[in-house]
């Protein structure tokens, strides 16, 4: 197993992604999308999840494939990025057909980034906005850290961000994850810069630090939280691949992603964060063992959204209301 050439989900062929954020709002949309519909699945683990047309992806649900998948800030009001999504997916002639109309399927996910700093005294909702220019923007190319909708978000004690990483399996078939990191647990070890995520590390992709030091961890104690408020977290992600799957084993693949999320963040999966795993499958490459793979599958797929959300953490900029990973622990 090896990264792809990008190392971004959209080494998945025919994926893209798209981003928009706007700096004094401290807040942004990230967008998948692709040529042609998608399979999909979700799974939700935190407690305080915010989201758009999940119901939908439940395997006994009539709609097969989706247009589009959002990832937001902005909380509740982040939800209509996902209009603004489906408003120039149908512009451009994209949706489930119903009769003479075309109706975009564009399930999302939301994180709270409402008390980061940024001014958001608005009078017109600005997410819809955001979504129609994240989707316009996509492409083959994913900025990292503090864009799109890991622009505002934040974990204990550093910026959060906007990650991706992807795998090569030794069949040929390729499996990323994108990751908006806006936790209540922590990224790193203790007092250090070292990343929970350092065993599943590729090279120097957030640094190459390796493992923190025995004395930095103790596996007994909760680390500082970044809040002790409901609904004030999330990490959201999407994994995918090029693998032909249904929408019950997207939705297997979205259940064993979080595995990733468990080992890069600590502790995940709170009562407090929204944590939410989409998966998408274009279905390109048939799987020679449907339960062989399936499981390798799931394995890479944890393995790159852990990696994922070290790097988006890693690459974060100055300037929130935390430090960044640089400003802390670059120098060191």
């Amino acid at each position: 197993m090896r990264p792809g050439p990008r190392n971004l989900i959209t080494d998945v062929p025919g994926l893209r992604v798209g981003q928009a954020q706007d700096r004094s709002l401290q807040s942004g949309v990230s967008v998948l999308t692709a040529d042609a519909p998608f399979t999909a699945g979700v799974h939700v683990m935190g407690g305080a999840p915010g989201t758009r047309e999940t119901d939908l992806l439940a395997p006994d649900k009539l709609v097969t494939q989706v247009d589009a998948l959002v990832l937001s800030g902005g909380s509740a009001f982040g939800l209509d990025a996902g209009s603004g999504v489906a408003d120039e997916l149908r512009a451009q002639g994209r949706g489930f057909a119903v009769g003479d109309q075309r109706v975009p399927i564009v399930p999302g996910a939301i994180l709270f980034d409402l008390l980061n700093g940024g001014d958001k005294a608005w009078t017109h909702n600005p997410y819809a906005a955001l979504g129609r220019a994240a989707l316009r923007a996509a492409g083959a190319e994913v900025a990292l850290g503090s864009y799109g909708a890991g622009t505002g978000a934040l974990v204990a004690g550093l910026r959060g961000g906007i990650g991706s990483a992807s795998a090569i399996l030794p069949d040929g078939t390729t499996i990323g994850a994108l990751v908006a990191v806006n936790a209540l647990g922590a990224v790193t070890v203790g007092e250090s810069g070292h990343f929970h995520a350092a065993a599943c590390e590729f090279g120097a992709e957030f640094g190459g630090l390796g493992m923190a030091p025995q004395a930095a961890f103790d596996p007994t104690a909760l680390p500082p939280l970044k809040t002790s408020q409901p609904g004030e977290a999330t990490t959201i992600a999407i994994v995918a691949t090029d693998a032909a799957l249904d929408k019950a084993g997207c939705t297997r693949l979205a259940i064993a992603a979080h595995d990733g999320m468990a080992r890069a963040i600590w502790p995940s999966h709170t009562p407090l964060d929204g944590d939410l795993v989409f998966a998408a499958a274009t279905g390109a490459r048939r799987l020679a063992d449907p339960v062989a793979d399936a499981v390798l599958l799931g394995h890479a797929a944890a393995l790159c959204l852990a990696r994922a959300i070290a790097r988006g953490v890693h690459a974060a900029a100055p300037g929130g209301a935390l430090p960044a990973w640089s400003e802390r622990f670059a120098a060191a």
